[in-house]
């Protein structure tokens, strides 16, 4: 085993030697609640352990054991299948960070059925659709999501029940809480295959409706290696086995996306560690003293949120005492300013991290292991072949622009669990992610890349039109859906507009439709439309009336054009 690194000592570049000796190891077997609750509140010397970390503004802290998870969790199952629930059943959960939704999660995955994490965020157009699509049976929420349920349910022939926490008792909602009561504790959980699906997440594509990622449950296997880098070995030690381990993670990402769900809640649950819900929203203030007071030693923080916390608070270590060990950051470039910031004032070197839904944490730093660089998507992380490869499916050599691919077998040729199974009833747009044979082929992320010569990878950019905004996905076919609803759209085309503060922002151009002027009272009235359909993140900030937009011969909008003009009026505004 190599020897901890001095601090006078030149960094050594461990990579290579983790692919080297790192092996896969699925059972045929596997349940993500099993691993993540069951066995731990089954096991006397950790079922009283902390899992979850209730936090609200205005409310008391509680924690919850392992023992407490596995109960609530054996007595939802049981409500659930007295309510019809069976094995491969979708499940939406629309729940923000609280103990339920981690209770959610456990109990729909040891029944056998699907979770589907629906944002709070969403609106009524977003709500319907996936709870359409996906033919859910019931809908867990809580008094804050009621309503946007409520709304569609007519729209979701198939949802037969609405279970809400905290239901309002003159309601039609189900109340959690006191029908959970009733419920036996004691439930057995169901015998799953690794390769049975756990969770269904929407993800937004170029065009056409968001599409359905069906995850397995070995996907968090596939996750571990990731998460474990980026996280510095999450208080372990990779030098010193015998070395006790501590760590409690906090991250303001919603366990409604992957980011939250595989990169935080999961395998946090997984090594058995807790973690902090804060049901509120995030702030510089909120988050430094969320992590002060609960001694918070690991986070995932978008760079917005670090960008924000460095403006706030320049020299935290004057107000906090703080006790992390690792941050990982991903949805886009950390900046060298961010970096410095989170070396000399946080006391760690940010990890940035790149993955999907489809194939999550898949490459990334390790500043414990390897160096981290900033601003890059660093290296490939134990247990995925990653490459740039070209239009052929060919790996591009190092300097040249290429698709980032994640190849179906690892190094030594076996399975790389990460990988989804396919596209919710959408066979085509599933094959269309592989180069090849699905079974044994280069996966598509389609971002572009450059690939140093020491492995590193460094993003260009989208090969398509889906952008983040302020760390968020944005996929501009549902935007411009919602546009076009408008009596006074004709067309649009959605594209990000750089922003220094936020990366990007939402910016639609929009041709009206005969007998409407595009003045300041319509701007307000399509941002106000897109509010109340969608996320509130995906409203334009910016809109541009033109004439007509560019298209193709086939007739498709070519977005390419009005994303390379706004990056060039950006260049001449910078001088």
């Amino acid at each position: 085993m190599p020897q901890r690194q001095g601090s006078d000592t030149p960094r050594l570049d461990l990579h290579q030697a983790l692919h080297g000796r790192f092996g896969w190891q699925v059972p045929d077997r596997f349940n993500m609640a099993e691993v993540c609750s069951r066995r731990w509140a089954a096991d006397p010397a950790h079922a009283g352990d902390v899992a979850v970390i209730d936090t609200a503004p205005g409310q008391p802290d509680r924690s919850h054991s392992y023992a407490d998870l596995q109960m609530a969790a054996n007595r939802l199952s049981n409500l659930l299948a007295s309510l019809g629930v069976r094995r491969g059943d979708r499940v939406a959960i629309v729940l923000p960070q609280r103990f339920e939704t981690a209770v959610a999660y456990m109990a729909v995955l040891q029944m056998g059925a699907v979770g589907m994490p629906l944002s709070q965020l969403f609106g009524p157009e977003a709500l319907s659709y996936r709870l359409h699509d996906s033919e859910a049976v019931v809908a867990l929420c809580d008094a804050g999501t009621l309503a946007g349920i409520e709304a569609v349910v007519a729209d979701s022939p198939l949802l037969r029940h609405v279970v809400c926490v905290d239901a309002p008792a003159a309601g039609r909602a189900l109340d959690w809480h006191a029908l959970c009561a009733q419920a036996s504790g004691d439930f057995d959980g169901v015998v799953t295959r690794a390769d049975d699906p756990a969770v269904l997440i929407y993800t937004s594509g170029t065009t056409g409706n968001p599409k359905g990622a069906l995850i397995p449950h070995r996907a968090l296997i596939g996750n571990l290696t990731g998460f474990v880098c980026s996280q510095n070995w999450f208080g372990f030690d990779p030098f010193d086995a015998r070395k006790p381990s501590r760590a409690v993670f906090w991250s303001p990402a919603d366990w409604a996306w992957t980011g939250g769900l595989m990169d935080a809640l999961l395998p946090t649950l997984y090594f058995g560690r807790p973690i902090v819900a804060h049901n509120g929203r995030f702030g510089p203030q909120v988050a430094f003293e969320l992590i002060e007071r609960h001694g918070v030693t690991h986070s995932f923080l978008f760079p917005t949120a670090l960008k924000a916390m460095m403006k706030a608070c320049p020299r935290p270590a004057q107000q906090f005492r703080l006790r992390l060990e690792a941050i990982m950051s991903a949805g886009e470039a950390v900046g060298d300013a961010v970096f410095a910031y989170c070396r000399d004032q946080l006391g760690v070197v940010v990890n940035e991290m790149f993955g999907q839904t489809e194939i999550n944490y898949i490459v990334g730093n390790c500043d414990r292991l390897y160096p981290a660089r900033a601003g890059s998507m660093g290296k490939a992380y134990p247990g995925h072949r990653v490459a740039v490869i070209d239009d052929e499916g060919s790996e591009c050599p190092p300097g040249t622009p290429g698709d980032v691919a994640v190849h179906r077998l690892d190094v030594h040729g076996d399975p790389d669990p990460v990988f989804f199974l396919g596209y919710w009833k959408n066979e085509p747009a599933t094959r269309a992610k592989f180069t090849g044979d699905p079974s044994s082929s280069w996966c598509r992320t389609g971002d572009l890349a450059v690939q140093d010569a020491d492995g590193y990878l460094w993003y260009q950019g989208r090969s398509d039109d889906v952008f983040k905004a302020a760390g968020y996905r944005i996929g501009p076919s549902e935007i411009e859906n919602c546009l076009v609803k408008h009596p006074a759209v004709a067309n649009a085309a959605v594209v990000p507009k750089p922003d220094a503060e936020r990366g990007a922002v939402v910016k639609a151009y929009v041709v009206l439709a005969p007998g409407h002027s595009g003045d300041a009272a319509l701007v307000a009235s399509l941002q106000a439309h897109v509010k109340g359909q969608l996320a509130p993140y995906e409203y334009p900030k910016d809109i541009e009336f033109i004439d007509a937009l560019p298209m193709t011969t086939t007739g498709k909008v070519q977005r390419r054009v009005l994303r390379l003009q706004e990056e060039e009026r950006a260049r001449l505004a910078a001088g």
